[in-house]
């Protein structure tokens, strides 16, 4: 069996048998989601500590696959472990936005110490750009974005950790095209421990994964990123996770865009992100999640396709992608006017 086959299963079964009890700590040391926000949908109390599980499957099947010795390894276990003890400290005392940003910031520079930055830029027309300074600021503004962005898309039961097991399984199809293992067993374990933690987290929930989960595995998506960029040292190991993390980049800077232009503080909590937006038309939570599954799951095909072809090919095909989400964006804008306009909101 192949190593990655097997710590896709390990993790996938450990994050399923560790789950349960992570509930019961959630409850016992006060890691509650309670309702009553204007951007909750949930009508209940619910434990929020699930990324817990997802981080004990992924580190365990990690030290039993993994070749350790490997500074790449050390710096996601490292960083990651920094990211989680920061989202269970959130989710239980709900931590202001500025420790958050700096904390992730020092787990992005554990990282860079390690080795993992981004160094270069293939030239999609020929050549690369040398980032030199902007190496360590490049790298930082990656990591940290990506980390928040699987966390702002975490607004539906089972919505982020179905979207980033899409994009790690997709990244791990790529990986091994280009022959990096490692990489590929890196996703294939993170892959594993967020489909085991599903069953849980799948609507109706039981257990919310919390920022714990969604910063580590945006952080751990990211470096992994990185990694296989700086080894292919191709535009279109760039432009893969790019794609295949799609959906939630695309969610994330739109929504950045609607709270400048409305005047609104850019980290201000809304209900104006997609997911919201599909709940607004009349989809059930259960509905607008596999929808996004499905965007996530095209976007990812077309990553695994676009990882064969030339780099020009890959550009007009990101572009093409962009346009379409934009299209669908305005479609469920146009729904949800007319929709307002027929009940006179």
């Amino acid at each position: 069996m192949p190593v990655y086959i097997y710590g896709f299963l390990v993790a996938m079964v450990l994050a399923y048998l560790v789950t349960p009890l992570v509930m019961k700590l959630a409850w016992k040391i006060g890691a509650i989601d309670m309702p009553g926000e204007a951007r909750r949908v949930h009508k209940k109390p619910m434990p929020r500590l699930g990324g817990l599980a997802i981080y004990i499957a992924f580190i365990t099947a990690g030290l039993l696959t993994l070749p350790l010795k490997l500074p790449s390894v050390q710096g996601i276990f490292f960083g990651a472990t920094v990211i989680v003890v920061l989202g269970i400290l959130d989710d239980i005392y709900d931590l202001p936005a500025k420790v958050k940003l700096l904390v992730q910031i020092m787990a992005a520079v554990i990282l860079v110490v390690f080795g993992t930055k981004v160094n270069l830029i293939t030239n999609p027309l020929g050549g690369m750009f040398i980032l030199g300074k902007l190496a360590v600021p490049a790298t930082l503004f990656w990591v940290v974005g990506i980390t928040n962005t699987l966390n702002f898309i975490d607004g539906l039961d089972g919505l982020a950790a179905g979207i980033a097991a899409i994009a790690a399984f997709t990244m791990m199809l790529v990986n091994l095209s280009l022959e990096q293992t490692n990489g590929a067993l890196v996703m294939a374990l993170l892959a594993g421990a967020a489909i085991g933690f599903l069953p849980y987290n799948f609507n109706p929930a039981k257990i919310f994964m919390g920022d714990t989960g969604a910063m580590f595995l945006g952080f751990v998506l990211a470096a992994q990123a990185i990694e296989g960029a700086v080894k292919s040292a191709t535009a279109i190991a760039l432009i893969v996770p790019i794609l295949a993390l799609g959906l939630p980049i695309f969610d994330t800077a739109y929504a950045i865009l609607r709270r400048f232009v409305n005047g609104k503080p850019l980290m201000q909590a809304d209900k104006g992100h997609v997911h919201h937006r599909l709940l607004a038309i009349g989809l059930s939570q259960k509905q607008a999640v596999i929808y996004m599954y499905a965007i996530s799951i095209s976007l990812g095909i077309c990553s695994v396709v676009l990882a064969r072809i030339g780099v020009k090919e890959a550009l007009i095909a990101l572009a093409l992608v962009i346009s379409m989400l934009l299209v669908s964006v305005r479609y469920i804008n146009i729904a949800l006017e007319a929709k307002r306009s027929t009940h006179g909101i």
